[in-house]
């Protein structure tokens, strides 16, 4: 059996990881002053920031059924036995519908999952299911797999403004904070799918701290080796410098990538937006011999 993975862009995993495993991605769309980008091809999340703080109008859009039909058909042409498709929150976007409209008439076997969540937090597992691919796994293993990751991930982010998630749509649960939003810097994260507030804090710098806390606590408390990303939108400086924080904060963390945001979650979260995901590795327990798990 022959297990292939597809994700969407959302994910943003690094093209080298894509390469190595042969993850092939769907793409999403974003729309800038009317006119209409792929992710990942002809746009840059450097200029969705700049068409955001000119207030242009920007919205985004799901994959067609058709998009996903042809990528299945090609993936089988290419030798797939079985594929497995792992996809952003169905309560952000249509994006998990419009895979399972196509998996319906895909002439192998196609399991659809709802990740739930975005960015590397889905990323992580995409790679974890991956590679239990590229060892000869079944679709039921490599199915396990992705979700044996997603359960204990989670997403955590700080926005300097709930402006652009409120333009669209994706507010949910944080929407109480709007009547305050000039006055706190709201921590968000991603919780069954949607979007949710946490804590709110006076300034950028606390909310990051107490990100970083959250992120050592969460790491503590699971007791498994993580993995970790940090998403940012135009905070490139900011990002490598809470990378450069969590690899001390956390033990027995390999590495910390930092992942820029791409355009179409940029254009929900704006500029100056940071995240945290956190993917526990089940079954490796936490090498605690560089030293105490420290919060901030």
């Amino acid at each position: 059996m022959t297990v292939r993975i597809v994700t969407d862009s959302t994910a943003y995993l690094p093209g080298e990881l894509l390469r190595t495993h042969s993850i092939e991605v769907v793409p999403l769309h974003v729309v800038v002053g009317g006119d209409d980008h792929v992710e990942g091809q002809d746009i840059t999340a450097a200029q969705v920031a700049a068409a955001l703080r000119d207030y242009t109008i920007v919205t985004t859009s799901r994959p067609t059924p058709r998009v996903f039909t042809e990528t299945y058909q090609r993936l089988v042409d290419e030798g797939a036995t079985a594929i497995v498709s792992v996809h952003l929150s169905s309560q952000m976007s249509g994006t998990v519908e419009a895979a399972r409209l196509a998996a319906a008439e895909a002439p192998v076997p196609v399991e659809v999952i709802d990740s739930q969540t975005i960015g590397m937090a889905m990323g992580f597992a995409v790679v974890a299911a991956a590679e239990v691919a590229d060892g000869g796994a079944d679709a039921r293993a490599v199915t396990g797999a992705v979700h044996a990751r997603l359960g204990p991930s989670g997403v955590l982010f700080y926005v300097d403004t709930l402006e652009h998630l409120r333009r669209g749509g994706r507010i949910g649960a944080a929407s109480a904070l709007l009547g305050s939003a000039l006055s706190i810097k709201p921590i968000l994260a991603v919780r069954g799918g949607r979007i949710v507030p946490v804590e709110k804090v006076r300034t950028s710098s606390r909310a990051v701290a107490r990100i970083e806390a959250m992120v050592v606590d969460h790491v503590g408390r699971g007791g498994h080796a993580v993995d970790l990303a940090v998403h940012h939108l135009d905070a490139a400086a900011r990002a490598e410098e809470i990378a450069s924080q969590l690899r001390t904060m956390v033990p027995g963390t390999p590495s910390v990538l930092v992942v820029e945001l791409g355009a179409v979650v940029g254009a929900h979260v704006g500029p100056g937006t940071v995240a945290i995901a956190v993917s526990p590795r089940p079954g490796e327990p936490l090498d605690a011999s560089h030293g105490e798990v420290t919060g901030s």
